[in-house]
């Protein structure tokens, strides 16, 4: 399986925001094991659903963009719909669920 795409602070306005299509971005740090647990369910999500981009923030190392999302707790992933964000997901789950949570977005 490939590696997802990294968004920084600095590369959020080009990676996300100038994005067309559906950008799944992962708020993540790499001592969550939560986190850790949906690293494989994203990879997957990625690989298999060609119209989704599936991407991820480190919130330790990029915490201006976090701030600006408000983001709590992780993992917490924002599905952003032609650069706009459309939809809010918290916590771990299962692929089959993720899958429903951005169906309904």
């Amino acid at each position: 399986m490939a590696e997802l795409k990294q968004v920084t602070d600095a590369t959020f306005a080009s990676d996300i925001e100038a994005s067309t299509g559906l950008v799944l971005l992962d708020f993540w740090a790499p001592w969550c094991g939560p986190c850790r647990a949906m690293e494989p369910i994203l990879k997957e999500l990625d690989t298999e659903n060609a119209n989704i981009t599936v991407a991820q923030l480190n919130v330790d190392e990029n915490p201006h963009t976090a701030q600006r999302f408000d983001v709590m707790s992780i993992p917490t992933m924002v599905l952003f719909r032609d650069g706009q964000s459309a939809k809010r997901i918290t916590g771990a789950m299962p692929k089959i669920k993720l899958l429903a949570e951005i169906q309904g977005a």
